[in-house]
């Protein structure tokens, strides 16, 4: 009979292929380089990084659990606790705070209800504060779910995209 906590961690087939494409594009013997690629998968289909699905696909890329825990935990696009179906992350770094990324962030804290590493009460939005993502001529921005990146935000179109996301 089959184990259904190890069925919630396996992963799609479609999946578990896009991981394959991602081990193709080292040799052979360094299937472990494919983690951060692998983990950005697993996270997108099942939503965030639960500790047994860590271990899943460092036991896929045949490595060590520790070190796919370490790049896990190191890098904040990775989500290690559960997220809302929409997780902002606004940077605040300098570059960004310079041009409003603050005022943002109070924006978007006020409208949400919600301060960073918070999550809506409905599961809808998590907001999160990012380091730099490498737009700062395009501040102040955010992302949206680590795809989509948002830029020269203003309030206005905070409220735009949170209408969006509805």
């Amino acid at each position: 009979m089959a184990n259904p906590d190890l069925d919630t961690l396996r992963l799609s087939p479609e999946s578990l292929a896009l991981i394959d494409a991602e081990i193709a594009k080292y040799p052979a013997d360094q299937k472990q380089s494919a983690v951060m690629g692998a983990l950005r998968i697993a996270q997108m289909e099942k939503g965030w990084l639960k500790p047994e699905l860590i271990e899943y696909v460092a036991d896929y890329l045949e490595m060590p659990a520790i070190a796919a825990y370490e790049v896990a935990t190191f890098y904040n696009m990775y989500d290690t606790q559960p997220v809302g179906r929409h997780k902002i992350t606004v940077c605040t770094n300098l570059p960004c705070a310079l041009m409003g990324a603050n005022e943002i962030a109070e924006h978007l804290k006020k409208r949400l209800g919600i301060g960073f590493g918070e999550t809506t009460e409905d599961g809808r939005y998590t907001l999160k504060e990012g380091e730099c993502m490498g737009a700062c001529g395009d501040a102040p921005m955010c992302l949206h779910n680590n795809h989509a990146m948002h830029t020269h935000l203003t309030p206005e179109k905070v409220d735009e995209l949170l209408d969006k996301l509805k």
